[in-house]
């Protein structure tokens, strides 16, 4: 019996992490998650491609990554069209998840897998090891009433099939995401495990920037906002930090859109998650997509932010709409945006950002990872 324990204390938990690969805010949201992992003693494995996987090693070079083909899914630059957009990619969409479903039993057998990680994907639920499904959006937003209460059907037959899913956000009345992470109806098998941020509040020495502006998301649109941005900037004499949300990329920033002559403009094409955490601290505003994992991170830090909605996704769209009712966050839609107009509105807006423990999702991991 004393032989057995010593054994499986010694043996390290093979733990598959993987990450939707709609932006990149599912993987940096699973960066804690996987420093947690660590931190108890697991192997972690990473299964990603393109720019997750590109973001994830250079904060994990340790790790192992195998090669994970993603959902691939398609914008349209009319953010109108989008919904039709997605639903005519909907027969590939299941057809991925029925592929990943059989990739994972052939992963968890040539890798010893002793649970996997599943950040919004539909199709790594395992009968043989404890699997978990990471979402904030237990209600799907679209627009409808009708087609809410499809997806909503749809979604929570694939999170039934899971062992856990675990919900980022707090569940109580204060919290981040509203009616996305609190519907009248839920899964049996949720759990409320805290927001999630990669970041730390420090005490910066002082502010280096006047605005901090972080450019994500699947494209055209980030594009799209980007060049947008870039026509306005040479009319704004602040200090500027631009973060074009692209790792992986080699060619200069400066080059490529070339601003390179406005002295008061640094311009980057991707921060690790250390540079980009001084960075926020070091910016009296941030302008950002209202992506869930970003503002997960301003709450963490306090920081100040204007949200601009990705055009068409009605989750950033209910998000921002959301944030600002309550005086947290201040928001505009990229339609018509104008980044000085922005800027004097938000200089007369409130920012109430409430404190949460941020370290909540620990304790849910340790658990975990003792249940193994």
């Amino acid at each position: 019996m004393i032989e057995k324990k010593i054994n499986k204390i010694a043996q390290k938990n093979n733990v598959l992490v993987v990450p939707l690969d709609w932006g990149l805010g599912h993987a940096t949201r699973c960066i804690p998650l996987i420093r947690q992992f660590i931190a108890n003693g697991c192997n972690v494995i990473i299964a990603a491609e393109n720019a997750t996987k590109s973001l994830l090693q250079h904060e994990f070079q340790q790790l192992t990554f195998i090669p994970f083909r993603g959902y691939r899914i398609g914008y349209s630059r009319n953010s109108n069209r989008l919904p039709f957009k997605i639903l005519s990619q909907l027969p590939g969409l299941l057809l991925n998840v029925y592929r990943e479903h059989k990739w994972l039993k052939k992963v968890v057998k040539n890798y010893s897998i002793n649970a996997v990680i599943a950040d919004n994907r539909f199709g790594l639920y395992y009968s043989g090891v404890p699997t978990v499904y990471i979402t904030h959006q237990l209600l799907i937003k679209t627009g409808r009433n009708f087609t809410e209460k499809i997806a909503q059907r749809i979604h929570y037959w694939f999170i039934k099939k899971y062992t856990f899913c675990w919900v980022p956000d707090f569940e109580g009345v204060k919290n981040i995401a509203g009616d996305l992470s609190h519907p009248p109806n839920k899964p049996s098998n949720i759990t409320y495990i805290g927001c999630l941020s990669r970041f730390e509040k420090t005490a910066p020495a002082g502010k280096k920037y006047d605005a901090l502006i972080l450019i994500s998301g699947p494209e055209p649109q980030r594009s799209i906002f980007e060049n947008l941005l870039l026509q306005q900037l040479p009319h704004y004499d602040g200090n500027i930090l631009l973060v074009r949300g692209l790792p992986g990329t080699n060619e200069s920033p400066e080059k490529v859109i070339g601003l390179s002559s406005r002295d008061r403009l640094t311009i980057k094409n991707h921060l690790s998650a250390e540079e980009l955490n001084k960075a926020l601290e070091q910016a009296e505003l941030v302008i950002s997509r209202s992506g869930f994992t970003s503002i997960m991170d301003f709450v963490k830090l306090q920081q100040k932010a204007i949200l601009v909605p990705t055009p068409g996704q009605t989750e950033q769209e209910y998000l921002a709409l959301h944030l600002m009712k309550q005086d947290i966050f201040f928001a505009t839609s990229q339609d018509g945006f104008i980044l000085t107009d922005a800027l004097k509105q938000a200089a007369d807006f409130p920012f109430t950002i409430p404190s949460f423990n941020m370290e909540q999702y620990k304790k849910v991991v340790d658990e975990f990872v003792r249940s193994l």
